[in-house]
């Protein structure tokens, strides 16, 4: 396939990245300005609260940007999910209702909207397509935040099918990367566990303990990776549709955990809260549409947390262990 550029670069048309001080919308931006994109429409919670209906359209209509990034949500793991379920569904569906249409009713040419690989049926056929959407009842624990972005991507479909607008969707698997959320009682389980390895060993204590039964199974993606196939859709003029977006690879919670201890140094050993729960046994991506149009993952597991583990000790999360990175 030819990839077309999706703008000039003489900041001839606008990109709007809404969350770009997440962990994916900071990824997106750093790698838009790294290939050349420098007309950039940035906005804080502060400047723009995307829950206000009145304000995204009023902003949207006097901008009017050309392309939208739409990487604003709530996001957590299980705890947070299972814990804040009316604040999960409420804040995620009206950001995306507030930014799709607003951003049909300003004209803007194409949007791409992150969702989640929890769309899917708890139990489905693995690894899991894009077609197995709807097929089967989500997993308990984050049903509200599944939901919200199953109407995230019919949103996009609907406006697509109605209005003839150019939106796309895409699923990526468990991300983690610069930037991401390290408190235990929101965190997702990468980097819970790399913060709780990191202050074991600090602690210098013998046992790191895991939730759950370490048995399930999952599939991690670096955000660099997640950014570069965002743009990617977007360069190649992608106009509608799904897409999975992963590694095609999984590990077990077990496995994981074993990586980490290995990446932080952490020389004790590993046991296994089963009081706790697993979330769902299996989550991997069935990624054949994404390397149909030419793209895959580049950066491997280990390879990626010994990345993260070095953001999070260069940002406040390590003392004087930033000198084995040095």
């Amino acid at each position: 396939m030819i990839i077309t550029p999706m703008i000039t670069k003489s900041k001839v048309d606008l990109i709007y990245v809404a969350g770009h001080r997440g962990m994916v919308g900071s990824a997106l931006v750093r790698h838009l300005q790294s290939k050349g994109y420098r007309n950039l429409l940035l906005k804080t919670r502060v400047e723009l609260d995307l829950t206000n209906q009145s304000d995204v359209h009023s902003f949207l209509a006097k901008t009017r940007p050309d392309y939208i990034f739409l990487a604003a949500a709530r996001v957590g793991g299980i705890h947070a999910n299972n814990t804040y379920r009316a604040d999960f569904i409420y804040e995620n569906l009206i950001i995306e209702t507030n930014i799709i249409h607003a951003a049909w009713k300003a004209g803007v040419k194409r949007l791409l909207f992150l969702g989640s690989s929890c769309i899917y049926p708890r139990v489905c056929a693995q690894p899991i397509k894009e077609e197995y959407l709807l097929s089967g009842p989500l997993e308990q624990t984050n049903e509200p935040y599944a939901i919200a972005k199953i109407a995230g991507l019919k949103l996009c479909e609907s406006y697509n099918c109605q209005y003839g607008t150019s939106y796309v969707s895409v699923m990526p698997t468990n991300l983690y990367g610069p930037k991401d959320n390290y408190d235990l009682q929101d965190s997702h389980v990468l980097p819970a566990l790399i913060r709780k390895a990191h202050e074991a060993k600090l602690r210098g204590e013998s046992e790191l303990t895991v939730w759950g039964t370490g048995a399930p199974k999952r599939e991690f993606l670096h955000v660099d990776d997640m950014a570069e196939a965002c743009i990617f859709l977007m360069e190649n003029e992608v106009r509608d549709g799904v897409f999975n977006v992963g590694t095609g690879c999984d590990v077990t919670i077990r496995e994981l955990a074993e990586t980490v201890i290995h990446v932080v140094g952490f020389d004790g050993t590993l046991t296994f809260n089963t009081s706790l729960p697993d979330g769902t046994p299996r989550k991997l991506l069935n990624v054949e549409k994404m390397k149909e149009l030419g793209w895959e993952a580049q950066i491997g597991l280990e390879e990626g947390i010994r990345r993260t583990y070095k953001d999070f000790l260069n940002n406040g999360g390590g003392d004087n262990l930033s000198r084995e990175f040095n």
